[in-house]
């Protein structure tokens, strides 16, 4: 695969520089999950350290960031020299298309943390809506952060005690979790399939997390 080829050879080409400097890494990858729809890392960059990509990025993606912080990023999809500031908290979400070669920069004061749903292809066969669909039967707790022709991707927030509403997922989804729950912990990656359910809150605090579905 094109993006798994471009981006082991760049994370190499700084690895080696960073050794040869006896420096940290600007940035390091950590795969998390691997499907036929989704490869799903974790990119965590060092501060005040440019990441030069200089092959660009060969898929599109969504970017859920782990971490609260302040970052920049020149070329790619940014428009000639321009320099986008991009500022963030833990939970944000953002579409990023597939780029040209780009320079990016963690100019926090603290390592952050990038998780990457890698899209592996254009979307397949649209699904027929659901009369359960969960943003529509229970709004309450789906809320729908955005969505293009490849994903739709949902916010998901449960109280102390809450259970929702029957309802029914008709894709794949990787399902992100932001705080712990009975189940699970903070920043544990799932894939999901398509299931009708109904779902509770078991425990004594809040449950979010975010559900990327792959169209």
């Amino acid at each position: 695969m094109r993006y798994t080829t471009t981006l082991l050879a760049a994370v190499a080409l700084v690895a080696s520089h960073a050794q040869a400097q006896n420096a940290p890494l600007p940035v390091s990858i950590t795969p998390r999950l691997d499907t036929p729809q989704v490869r799903v890392i974790v990119a965590t960059l060092q501060p005040r350290m440019p990441v030069n990509a200089r092959t660009g990025h060969a898929t599109d993606r969504v970017v859920i960031y782990l971490d609260d912080g302040v970052m920049t990023r020149s070329g790619g999809d940014s428009g000639g020299g321009n320099t986008a500031r991009i500022e963030f908290r833990r939970g944000d979400v953002r579409w990023v298309p597939a780029s040209g070669p780009y320079i990016a920069e963690n100019i926090s004061d603290h390592p952050i943390r990038i998780l990457e749903v890698d899209l592996k292809g254009p979307p397949g066969a649209s699904a027929a809506a659901s009369k359960l669909d969960p943003a529509a039967v229970d709004s309450t707790h789906y809320k729908v952060e955005f969505e293009n022709e490849y994903v739709r991707v949902l916010r998901v927030h449960y109280g102390p005690r809450e259970k929702g509403a029957l309802h029914e997922h008709l894709l794949n989804r990787v399902v992100l979790y932001l705080n712990d729950h009975p189940n699970a912990k903070a920043d544990d990656v799932r894939v999901a399939g398509p299931a009708t359910h109904t779902e509770e809150n078991a425990s004594d605090q809040p449950a979010d997390r975010i559900a990327v579905e792959i169209k």
